[in-house]
């Protein structure tokens, strides 16, 4: 599979050289920028200064995704984290989250269905023989009730039993004693993404606020969970507006932060959605490195469509260091073996669960 970003294909033989500190003006002040102040000194770009990348042009692609890729080898090193996720409830989301087939809200063809705990605990079983050091629970649902805690403690000790690997759970919205039970259990990283910038958000969900989506992630960190913390981008939001999440996310200072580009579903407000343009997507993903050095940036939906098999690589070599294998919640991925033979081909050694724990 191609898409628009093959016409910049020259990124991947470029990034797969050594990362060059010392590497000549890139003519675009805005580059040479961000290699001083974010390759050598740390500290990301701003929100103005990410608004420059996400507006380069199509021939300073592969120099900005080139810097990203440096950027992530100092301040993030050469491993790549492999993640799989599984879905304990599937559908019937009170929510109106207008990107998102399991909203109960639609008319979508996804129905609400539960996974019995055998059925996860052999899911977990088959993501830690892919290597993945994450395995994360999600549940479709604006936050967990009594019932869904106790499947999720069962859940938990269940695959801790069986199988060693970091427990991830993206459930909604939390209370804090939820936020202490899942602590209190053990799991290792909670996902509650942002999803769009403050100033869209009411554009693409209102039956919950911004702000509250901001508490569940400020529970998470204060209770030593590490916190993932996404973004969806492609829902029609302007560049401007995919600054603004980028500066969003990096004032949260999340752990991880998958970046999805958005698939137009079946019955969602959101279905006639064109898909991104391969290059904007690229774009995107070397401005979130140059905004969030030192965060595992994580490919995580829509990229096989947006970008296809050649900007996936592209993006691997532009920054990246993480990946979801196989497939996701309601839409199909990459096969899980393409996704790990090209980590091999590219020389991206996946990381080892003892130094995750």
């Amino acid at each position: 599979m191609t898409t628009a970003s093959d016409a910049i294909l020259s990124t991947t033989a470029a990034t797969q050289a050594a990362p060059t500190a010392a590497a000549a003006s890139t003519g675009h002040a805005i580059l040479d920028t961000a290699r001083e102040q974010v390759l050598r000194r740390g500290k990301g770009l701003s929100e103005a200064q990410i608004l420059e990348v996400l507006r380069l042009p199509d021939e300073a692609i592969s120099a900005a995704l080139q810097l990203a890729h440096e950027v992530r080898i100092e301040h993030c090193g050469e491993d790549v984290e492999v993640e799989g996720i599984v879905s304990i409830k599937t559908g019937g989301c009170p929510e109106d989250c207008h990107f998102c087939s399991q909203s109960g809200l639609f008319d979508s063809p996804v129905r609400g269905v539960w996974l019995d705990i055998p059925e996860l605990v052999k899911a977990a079983k088959e993501t830690a023989a892919t290597g993945a050091t994450e395995f994360c629970i999600v549940a479709a649902v604006r936050g967990p009730d009594v019932k869904l805690m106790n499947q999720i403690k069962f859940a938990i000790d269940r695959i801790n039993a069986e199988v060693e690997i970091n427990i991830a759970c993206s459930l909604g919205m939390l209370t804090q004693r939820q936020v202490d039970q899942l602590t209190e259990w053990g799991v290792h990283r909670y996902n509650h993404n942002l999803e769009t910038a403050r100033s869209y958000f009411p554009e693409v969900v209102t039956t919950h606020t911004y702000e509250e989506r901001l508490d569940t992630c400020a529970m998470v960190k204060e209770a030593g969970m590490e916190l993932c913390c996404g973004a969806l981008i492609g829902m029609g939001e302007s560049v401007e507006q995919r600054a603004e999440l980028a500066a969003q996310l990096a004032a949260l200072e999340p752990d991880e932060v998958p970046l999805n580009f958005l698939n137009p579903r079946p019955g969602t407000p959101l279905e006639n959605q064109p898909i991104m343009d391969g290059k904007d997507a690229l774009r995107a993903i070397a401005a979130f490195r140059l905004a969030m050095p030192r965060t595992v940036l994580r490919y995580a939906g829509g990229r096989e469509l947006t970008l296809g098999d050649l900007g996936t690589r592209d993006g691997l070599l532009g920054g990246i260091n993480a990946v979801i294998v196989g497939n996701y919640l309601t839409t199909l991925g990459r096969p899980a073996t393409a996704d790990l033979n090209l980590l091999v081909e590219l020389n991206m050694p996946i990381r080892e669960l003892q130094k995750t724990l």
